[in-house]
């Protein structure tokens, strides 16, 4: 889909190259291995939450040039390769491009609010928040590994600063998602979504923290 004709016949040749002369530092078929593993990881819940043409293309950004190169160059296994690149240049390029080409990543729906003139989040439609639990609970099971628990996807949204960065509408139902799944697994979660078409949100005491970020 983003690689056709000679642009394609000179992107695999450079890769080649790249892999021959920089065999430690560069690894685009291990990348490769990983995020298309992870994407056919999403499209199988995908289709089990009942969004499976959507999944079907999802992430697919990941293999064009601007974020297919960094993310073999700076590749682990254990973490995004963004932030390799963060660490590097103290920015994603790949990143920057992957958000503005991927609505199920809550940092995509941010917009300029006309009234405070600030650019703020606005709430996620649930079909996106529906494919934004499968990619969490899918990247959470390619880092973790044998590692991985059901409890897993809900201890690293718990940890991390999204509820500062999301509405409060869509961080509660998206936790709500990740709270069933910590409770009653994986196939109770994806039943309920599939047959559910308003998510509800959790029930989180008042204040969640510190207001939506506005820039």
């Amino acid at each position: 889909m983003f690689l056709r004709g000679e642009f394609s016949h000179f992107f695999y040749i450079f890769l080649l190259k790249k892999a021959i002369l920089c065999p430690v530092s560069f690894h685009p078929f291990r990348h490769f291995v990983t995020i298309t593993r992870h994407r056919h990881e999403v499209i199988r819940l995908c289709f089990q939450a009942g969004i499976g043409f959507q999944g079907l293309f999802h992430d697919l950004s990941k293999y064009s040039p601007t974020e297919f190169i960094p993310g073999a160059k700076y590749y682990t296994g254990n973490q995004s390769p963004n932030n390799g690149e963060r660490n590097d240049k103290g920015y994603s390029l790949a990143w920057m491009h992957h958000k503005g080409r991927n609505k199920h990543h809550f940092e995509f729906w941010y917009d300029y609010e006309m009234a405070t003139k600030k650019i703020v989040p606005m709430d996620m439609p649930d079909r996106y928040i529906k494919e934004m639990f499968c990619d969490r609970v899918a990247a959470s099971k390619t880092y973790n590994r044998a590692a991985y628990t059901q409890e897993s996807p809900l201890l690293y949204l718990t940890r991390s600063s999204a509820h500062e960065k999301m509405t409060r509408k869509t961080y509660r139902k998206l936790l709500y998602l990740l709270q069933m799944l910590a409770e009653k697994g994986e196939r109770e979660t994806l039943r309920f979504m599939r047959r559910t078409q308003v998510l509800p949100e959790a029930d989180v005491a008042e204040p969640l923290g510190t207001e939506p970020a506005k820039l």
